[in-house]
């Protein structure tokens, strides 16, 4: 068995939590685990909103990562963790298989294509002829 399997505490087909973080088995980006409690000014979790941006991170996964390191680290959750998964990946889609479908934030908010616009040619005032007629 080599020296990472044995220190690896927890997990899955993309992440590793190891005593000093968790990793990405692909990418090699760790996050520290005295970096996972990290907050933005608000309130809500640094890491789920930072993941969220990370086109090759799989939600789910990064999820199931991150809660077991929480767990082995002994940092409480609270209702801002609830809501910084939610605003970081939006809602599951509605298709199979769920768990791969969620759709970031950054996605639902992208702006949509401006409708053509059309011209409409304006009429003289009623009043305006009028007055120039009397």
């Amino acid at each position: 068995m080599s020296d990472v399997a044995e220190a690896e505490l927890f997990g899955n087909d993309d992440w590793s939590v190891q005593a000093d973080g968790i990793e990405h088995r692909d990418t090699g980006y760790f996050i520290a685990c005295d970096a996972l409690a990290s907050r933005r000014a608000e309130g809500l979790w640094d890491w789920p909103l930072q993941m969220a941006e990370k086109r090759w991170c799989r939600p789910s996964l990064f999820r199931e990562a991150f809660l077991a390191a929480l767990d082995r680290f002994g940092i409480a959750r609270d209702a801002e963790l609830i809501r910084s998964f939610a605003l970081g990946y939006g809602i599951r889609a509605v298709v199979s298989p769920a768990a791969e479908t969620f759709v970031t934030l950054a996605d639902m908010l992208q702006p949509r294509e401006a409708p053509a616009t059309r011209r409409v040619a304006s009429r003289p005032a009623i009043r305006a002829l009028s007055a120039a007629s009397a």
